[in-house]
């Protein structure tokens, strides 16, 4: 007998009216009209069933600490730095927990079941390393935690940090991170690659740099990175988040860069909520729109997934962990508005996020993980504009989130209506 049968679904790929059989928290078959009995059956609806949303790019340490020990009022990043630098002396273990596990409820609420947190590794006590630690083995029956040791205050440029990032990886950080544009110098990052490149390779480990988080056009450490990439084999283990300096730079220099970042296969990790909202404070008009080349590196082949970056913290004000809202800004902000552009912002937030992690059990497929989320839509396109309800949230083949569907009353000259936002496109 199977566990749970998920009837009446259709794929982020299309298919229309296919059951999922599960049997011991894996998938079993997907095909039309399955027979047999199940313990538990769920009706789709004919609604859309997509695996679960990922973030790859965000920092749990800070989240939901917003105000304390005040706002970020310049709204930049170098503020946002500053502040955190002020609340790091005053952090406890329990605050930290606290805040990260109501972040989680979050997360799986939205369907976010998988998660790449950096977590600052300046301060000498590692107080937030080992909460985090903590907080990954406690949330591990629901939410895949990866983490990312990140010399916040520059791996260079701050006391002890080189010593304290290889602590963090020796407690069981998962990643190695840098912040090389946060360096004294263009040529201490340009170092700091290198060596954070070195030390990854030597550690089999992955790695995952923030990377040129400026409007700078010369701030060009993915050059680097690429590089290093390269020479040391690194191939389909590293990660470029923000890239932001290259929504600055010339069309010629781009025409270079990107063709070496899709040899070292890089992913690309932007973060348009944050990039739209931090970069181009220094601009009157015209504004620069803060979001690195989408649209030209999916045409390159190189691998791109949307991490949220913030919820509540010195950096960002806003945000709920939604990744519908994260590709939902991605649409807008990189004008992909074409409907196979919006399918690849949606495939950006799961399928490219999965594989920047290396999250092999993951995907809608016969012997993968039965992790999967019912989304109130018809189709992807039609869940990032309605940033849909995510109806059924599936762990291990186990419903962990519900939702009711969202339909609103309407009562219009003694006639009654109930509207619920979803519509098809004519074709006609």
């Amino acid at each position: 007998m199977l566990d749970l049968l998920v009837i009446n679904c259709t794929l982020p790929d299309g298919r229309k009216n296919q059951d999922i059989a599960i049997k011991n928290g894996v998938i079993a078959e997907i095909a039309p009209s399955l027979a047999g009995e199940a313990v538990e059956t769920i009706d789709a609806g004919g609604n859309l069933v997509t695996p679960p949303f990922i973030d790859p790019h965000f920092h749990m340490d800070a989240t939901l600490s917003l105000g304390l020990p005040r706002l970020n009022e310049s709204g930049t990043l170098l503020e946002g730095i500053q502040l955190w630098g002020e609340l790091k002396p005053h952090l406890t273990k329990e605050a930290l927990k606290e805040r990260a596990h109501a972040l989680c409820k979050w997360s799986i609420a939205r369907g976010t079941l998988a998660i790449r947190s950096h977590v600052d590794t300046s301060d000498p006590s590692l107080l937030a390393v080992e909460a985090l630690l903590e907080v990954k083995s406690e949330i591990a029956p629901w939410i895949d935690l990866q983490l990312v040791a990140f010399p916040q205050d520059g791996y260079l440029r701050s006391p002890g940090a080189i010593e304290n990032l290889k602590r963090a990886l020796d407690m069981g950080v998962d990643v190695v991170g840098g912040i090389p544009h946060f360096e004294r110098t263009m040529e201490d990052g340009r170092l700091s690659v290198i060596a954070l490149c070195e030390l990854a390779a030597e550690r089999g480990l992955m790695v995952d740099m923030h990377c040129d988080e400026t409007d700078d056009p010369m701030s060009r450490h993915i050059e680097t990175l690429s590089a290093e990439t390269t020479r040391l084999g690194l191939q389909g283990r590293v990660a470029g988040s923000h890239l932001t300096s290259m929504h600055s730079m010339d069309n010629y220099y781009v025409s270079k860069l990107l063709p070496l970042v899709a040899e070292a296969e890089i992913t690309a990790i932007p973060n348009p909520l944050i990039n739209i909202t931090i970069q181009g404070r220094h601009d009157t008009y015209p504004k620069r729109r803060g979001m690195t080349r989408v649209k030209e590196m999916n045409a390159m082949g190189i691998n791109v997934a949307l991490g949220h970056d913030c919820v509540m913290d010195p950096w960002y004000s806003l945000g709920s962990h939604d990744m519908l809202e994260v590709a939902h800004m991605a649409v807008h902000v990189g004008q992909m508005t074409g409907v196979s552009q919006m399918q690849e912002m949606f495939d950006a937030v799961t399928i490219n996020s999965a594989k920047a992690l290396g999250l092999e059990t993951y995907g809608l497929e016969p012997g993968k993980n039965a992790d999967m989320v019912i989304l109130q839509a018809s189709d992807p396109v039609e869940a990032i504009r309605l940033r849909a309800q995510r109806l059924y949230v599936l762990r291990r083949g186990k419903v962990i989130s519900k939702m009711a569907p969202q339909q609103a009353e309407l009562s219009l000259d003694g006639e009654h209506y109930a509207v619920d936002f979803r519509h098809s496109p004519s074709s006609e």
